[in-house]
């Protein structure tokens, strides 16, 4: 061998060339991510509100997914990088956010309650008329 070879197959790409690619694109694919996200939570909160079969844990997958792809596409740029379309972008997202925190506060706060009435009622059915340790405040 002469020299060091430009291919490398068990290699990434050298770093300057991948960030140089990523720097020119970065602002469009962070708008796609933002509106992929922005579609992810308004299914979300829509689903919550509606679909009693939802799966929140696939949809927790897949914003997880969208906020690493989010992350690597702004890793290293500052505030003053970010168009003013992108700002609006997220600004947008942040009220879907909030919305879809409201949404989910509300489904917990139900299945707490849910869970409340079942436990109540499990125990007033093996209640046997004799007092019990939680009447008297030692059962912890």
């Amino acid at each position: 061998m002469s020299g060091p070879s430009e291919y490398r197959p068990n290699l990434p790409a050298k770093a300057e060339a991948v960030d140089a690619a990523t720097q020119q694109a970065r602002p469009g694919n962070i708008g796609a991510i933002i509106n992929r996200i922005e579609e992810a939570v308004e299914e979300e909160t829509a689903s919550i509100r509606t679909d009693i079969r939802f799966d929140i844990k696939a949809s927790n997958a897949r914003k997880s997914r969208y906020l690493y792809e989010l992350t690597r596409a702004t890793k290293g740029l500052v505030e003053g990088d970010f168009p003013a379309d992108l700002k609006v972008g997220v600004d947008r997202l942040r009220d879907k956010l909030v919305a879809n925190e409201r949404a989910i506060l509300a489904h917990l706060s139900a299945v707490s309650e849910v869970a409340s009435l079942l436990k109540d009622a499990i125990q007033r059915s093996e209640a046997d008329g004799t007092y019990s340790a939680n009447e008297f405040g030692w059962a912890r």
